[in-house]
C-alpha cells in the first residue's frame, strides 16, 4: 500500500508537533487534568451526565487551547486565581462585597465588569493612538489594557456565577441568560479571538476597529445594566433550565464574535484599499495592516465563526426537540439564524470556489454583520415567538 506525499507530510507534521512540546506544555496538560479530576471528584454527586460530559469537553479543550496558543495558559491562570479568591472572600455570605474591599472594587461581578468596560474603551482609545503615532510602546500598551479587560471580564461571569448560587440555589444558573450577560461573553469571546489573530499576524494596528465594536457592545451594556437594571440576578425562565444552554449559548457567541471581527476587518480593508490608490495615501494608512493580512483574518475568521455558528444551530435544534417536540418550528429566531447560516455558508462558497477576494467580500461581511445584530436583537425587539424570553 503506497503511501502520497500529502499523507507523509500530515505524519512528518504531527511527530514535529509532539516533539515540540516541552516541559512546561506537559506542566499544563497536568495541571489542566488534575484540576478537572479534583473538579469531577468534588461535585461529581451533583452533576448529571450530560454535565460530567461538558466537564471533559472543558478539559479537553482548555488542555489543547493552551497548547495551541500559549499566551491564553497564564490568562487562564489568572482568572481562576482571581476568581477562586473572590469566592474565598465571599464565602457564604452574598453581603461580603459591602465590607470587604477587594470585593466591593475590584472581584465583585459588578465591580469586574466595569472594570472591564473601562478598560475596553481605553484600549479602544490607545489603539486609535498607537495607529496615529505609530509608537510600539502605545500598541503594547492597548495590547495589555485588552488583556486586562478581558480577565476582568471573565472573572466578572465567573463570580457571578457563584453569586447567583449565593442568592438561592435555586436562583443559581450560568451567566449566559439574558442580554446583559450574553454581552459581555460577546465583549470576551470578540476580543479573545482578535488578541489571538493579533498575536498571529503580529499587527497592532487591527485592533483600533476590532475594538470599536467591543466599545459600541459595552456602551449597550452600561445603557442595559444602569437603564433596565439587568446587572441584578434573576432566576432563570423555565425554558432556560436546560444543560443544553451551557453548550448552546457560547458556541453560538463564538459565531457572533467572529463575525463581529470579520466586519470590522472589512471596515479596515476598504478603507486602505480606497485610500491606497492614490497618490500620498498619508502615514496612516501605511501602518494599517497589509490587504493581504486583513483578507486572510477575515476569512479565517468567518470560517471559524460559521463552524461554531453550523454547531451551535445544531444544538438549539436539539434543545428545541426536548423543550417543544420538534427540531425545528419556523420560529422568527430561529429563521432569522438560518438566513445569518446561508449568509456566511454563501460568503464562503464564493471565496473557496470562486476566488473572489477583497472589495466585495468586505462589503460582503460588514452587510453580513448587520443581518446578525437583527437574528441577535432585532428579532428580540421586533418580533415574537417561542424565544420571546430574550426581549429587551
Amino acid at each position: 500500500m503506497s503511501v502520497t506525499n500529502q499523507e507523509m507530510e500530515s505524519i512528518f507534521e504531527k511527530q514535529n508537533f509532539w516533539r515540540s512540546l516541552s516541559w512546561f506544555d506537559w506542566s499544563w496538560a497536568l495541571f489542566i487534568l488534575l484540576t478537572g479530576g479534583f473538579i469531577s471528584q468534588q461535585y461529581a454527586a451533583a452533576m448529571d451526565g450530560y454535565e460530567i460530559a461538558i466537564l471533559g469537553g472543558t478539559v479537553v479543550s482548555l488542555l489543547a487551547w493552551g497548547w495551541l496558543w500559549k499566551p491564553v495558559r497564564m490568562y487562564s491562570i489568572i482568572v481562576m486565581l482571581l476568581s477562586l479568591f473572590a469566592i474565598w472572600l465571599y464565602g457564604d455570605q452574598l453581603g461580603a462585597q459591602e465590607s470587604n474591599f477587594f470585593l466591593k472594587y475590584l472581584i465583585s461581578s459588578k465591580s469586574a465588569i466595569m472594570w472591564m468596560s473601562a478598560l475596553y474603551v481605553l484600549a479602544t482609545v490607545t489603539y486609535f493612538a498607537g495607529l496615529f503615532s505609530g509608537s510600539s510602546f502605545i500598541n503594547k500598551t492597548a495590547s495589555a489594557m485588552t488583556w486586562s479587560a478581558t480577565v476582568m471580564g471573565l472573572i466578572g461571569l465567573l463570580v457571578r456565577w457563584r453569586e447567583s448560587y449565593l442568592i438561592h440555589v435555586d436562583v443559581g444558573h450560568i451567566p449566559v441568560s439574558n442580554l446583559y450577560e450574553v454581552f459581555i461573553l460577546f465583549a470576551l469571546i470578540t476580543a479573545l479571538l482578535y488578541l489571538y489573530y493579533e498575536g498571529k499576524s503580529k499587527t497592532y494596528s487591527m485592533g483600533a476597529f476590532v475594538l470599536l465594536i467591543i466599545s459600541a457592545a459595552v456602551a449597550f451594556l452600561l445603557w442595559y445594566g444602569f437603564e433596565r437594571g439587568a446587572d441584578e440576578i434573576q432566576p432563570l425562565v423555565p425554558a432556560l433550565q436546560s444543560y443544553w444552554m451551557k453548550i448552546h449559548v457560547p458556541a453560538n457567541f463564538v459565531g457572533y464574535g467572529a463575525f463581529a471581527l470579520s466586519a470590522m476587518l472589512g471596515v479596515a480593508y476598504l478603507i486602505k484599499d480606497s485610500r491606497m490608490k492614490k497618490a500620498n495615501p498619508g502615514a496612516i494608512i501605511r501602518r494599517m495592516p497589509d490587504l493581504q493580512v486583513l483578507d486572510d483574518v477575515m476569512y479565517k475568521s468567518i470560517a471559524l465563526g460559521f463552524a461554531f455558528f453550523t454547531l451551535a444551530t445544531i444544538l438549539g435544534a436539539m434543545w428545541a426537540a426536548e423543550a417543544w417536540g420538534g427540531y425545528w418550528s419556523w420560529d422568527p429566531k430561529e429563521t432569522w439564524a438560518l438566513i445569518v447560516w446561508l449568509n456566511y455558508a454563501a460568503w464562503l462558497h464564493l471565496r473557496l470556489t470562486k476566488g473572489w477576494r477583497g472589495r466585495p467580500l468586505a462589503w460582503w461581511a460588514i452587510i453580513g454583520l448587520f443581518v446578525t445584530l437583527f437574528a441577535f436583537i432585532g428579532v428580540n425587539m421586533f418580533l415574537s415567538g417561542l424565544h420571546s424570553y430574550g426581549e429587551l
